[in-house]
């Protein structure tokens, strides 16, 4: 298959060639400093100062890398047309093998072994899907349950086992024990710098200090071969004759194996690698976040790496910001965010605002009302209240996802062949 096939414009149903157009650099970096601007606002106007500390971005970039090494373990799958609903238990197993051998070996083998349980998860729904031809959601609900078990039985054998070396050193039915820390880093310099400005409380100048010295101090390494990954999928798929050939697998594996490609080969990889970056998500939970295997660790991540990649249009980009947005509201559970929750409230009424002008200028007068009604709503929550429950801050991030879903469905394009049964030679 050449290169001018698979890049050629998709047709429209109105006949019209060319998709939407693409976002260049300055309109990002335009978007990027509205972004701030209003965030630096909403802070002065609130007192919420939340909004931009570093504490709070810090925590937001370690609560979203294994969402977002899960929804990128997504997209290698789907984009060769299987469905991966089993990110969840194949995150699992990577909190399960990162905790079982890194108190033995030490953090880098924990990682390693984190990755090869979740391939191996990985595994038998490509063994299920692909060779067998079982729908791919019951086979990812069935890796789901399977994969809860596993580790839920051999953590109560191997770390709770009355006199074993782990229940010894600390272990439990419930967890493993503890391992040594991955090590982090700073960057020289600047770390320090950045706080200065962030103490003095300037408009603007201060919160993007602030946001930038969450992203620069103490990171881990394993958060650095996470962004590596994504920029390495990137490459891969989108400018590698094997990523081609992986998402044609995804397109019309007909036409892919018209042309020569070994349709199952790809999508064995492809499932493989999915299970692999969802195990290193879970090992990142197991080495970074906790230092141990915990059961109910992932806490439904899985899922929302599912919702971040389809957030994110089936491309790493797009992961990455959603990750992004679901780590910052993860964050907010930690930090006891009921006041920055309550200021974001303010911010919702305002864009509900601008989509109810964008609506009435499009003609789309049902979505207008309905976003105005929301946003009156919000208003009012706002102003008759001076914080949130803290069930409320919980509730962040799932809500969250179901409002990015909502919104962002008109503009989504799945891989053409996602879910579809495939039999080899069914194209002659």
């Amino acid at each position: 298959m050449s290169a001018t096939t698979a890049t050629a414009p998709v047709k429209q149903p109105n006949g019209k060639g060319g998709g939407r157009r693409k976002l260049s650099y300055p309109m990002i970096l335009l978007i990027v400093a509205g972004l701030l601007l209003a965030l630096s606002a909403l802070r002065a106007l609130t007192g919420a100062d939340d909004l931009t500390s570093s504490g709070q971005y810090g925590g937001a970039l370690g609560a979203a890398v294994p969402i977002g090494l899960a929804g990128l373990a997504g997209l290698w799958s789907e984009r060769a047309g299987v469905i991966n609903i089993g990110l969840e238990g194949m995150m699992i197993l990577g909190t399960f093998g990162a905790g079982w051998i890194g108190w033995q070996y030490g953090p880098w083998w924990a990682v390693l072994a984190g990755v090869g349980l979740g391939a191996l998860g990985g595994l038998i729904h490509a063994v299920a899907t692909v060779t067998f031809g079982v729908d791919h959601i019951i086979s990812g609900v069935a890796v789901n349950i399977l994969a809860l078990g596993f580790a839920q039985y051999l953590a109560k054998m191997w770390f709770g086992a009355e006199g074993s070396a782990a229940a010894a050193a600390g272990g439990n039915d419930k967890q493993s024990p503890p391992m040594e820390g991955l090590g982090s880093f700073s960057v020289p310099g600047l770390s320090g710098r950045l706080g200065s400005v962030e103490k003095h409380d300037w408009f603007l100048v201060s919160d993007a200090a602030g946001i930038v010295r969450g992203l620069v101090t103490e990171v881990s390494w394993l958060t650095l071969i996470a962004a590596g990954l994504f920029v390495a999928t990137f490459f891969v798929l989108w400018r590698s004759p094997f990523g081609l050939r992986l998402r044609s697998c995804g397109e019309s594996p007909v036409a892919a194996e018209s042309l020569g490609v070994n349709v199952y080969t790809y999508k064995y990889a492809a499932v493989l690698i999915s299970g692999g970056l969802a195990g290193l998500g879970g090992a990142f939970l197991a080495v970074v976040s906790s230092h141990f295997y915990q059961d109910g660790q992932t806490g439904g991540r899985g899922y929302i790496g599912l919702a971040t990649m389809i957030f994110g249009n089936w491309r790493p980009g797009g992961v990455a910001l959603g990750a992004g947005l679901f780590g910052f509201t993860d964050s907010l559970q930690l930090r006891g965010g009921g006041e920055t929750v309550h200021a974001l409230l303010l911010l919702l009424a305002v864009l509900l605002v601008g989509l109810v002008l964008w609506g009435l200028r499009s003609g789309r007068l049902k979505q207008a009302l309905t976003a105005g009604g929301i946003a009156v709503l919000m208003a009012v929550w706002y102003l008759f209240t001076d914080t949130v429950p803290v069930e409320v801050v919980d509730a962040t991030p799932y809500v969250t996802t179901l409002l990015v879903l909502a919104f962002a469905a008109q503009r989504l394009r799945a891989p053409r062949a996602i879910g579809k049964p495939y039999r080899k030679g069914q194209g002659t």
